[in-house]
């Protein structure tokens, strides 16, 4: 938990650092509003109200649109195949730069993923693959779309599955 930490931390940008400062700034204003209108009482709780849920909120969800917007990517799957004679799907893909800034890095993640006919639990297999495997690509020029192939090794289930993309650039 301490390294997830330290690696959040350190991977903070400037816009991070701003949307913090400014969600904090938010949450004393309505804080500072609500003790000064503290002879109305319905005012004063709603704006305490509402400076909680901004504390609360407001970095998350700020974080993760924030990061959508700013490191916009696209991650396309072009083929996956089971290998016959070794324990491994060979995946290939395109990851594209969408943003209006030129990636350091992306992390590439793909995940085999249980599938049955039922909606229900195929959602819930979303949330814990079968096996999952990552690599990372450096300088993505804004625009560009490079390709690439991966293996999600070993693999030996035999039923059906599905194979997703996912990518975190920076």
């Amino acid at each position: 938990m301490k390294q997830k930490l330290t690696i959040f931390l350190e991977e903070l940008t400037k816009y991070d650092y701003i949307l913090f400062g400014g969600v904090f700034s938010l949450f004393l204003l309505f804080l500072i509003l609500a003790l000064l209108l503290r002879k109305k009482t319905f005012l004063s709780s709603l704006l305490a109200l509402i400076s909680f849920v901004i504390l609360f909120l407001g970095p998350t969800l700020g974080y993760v649109k924030m990061h959508e917007y700013i490191f916009a990517s696209s991650v396309k799957l072009l083929s996956q195949k089971k290998l016959n004679y070794s324990a491994a799907i060979i995946v290939k893909g395109e990851v594209t730069n969408l943003s209006k800034h030129n990636f350091k890095q992306c992390r590439i993640s793909a995940a085999a993923i249980k599938k049955t006919g039922n909606k229900y639990k195929d959602y819930i297999f979303q949330f814990k693959p079968l096996k999952k495997m990552s690599i990372v690509q450096k300088d993505i020029k804004k625009g560009e779309t490079r390709a690439f192939k991966m293996f999600i090794e070993p693999f030996t289930y035999a039923k059906d599955y599905n194979v997703t993309l996912k990518a975190d650039c920076r």
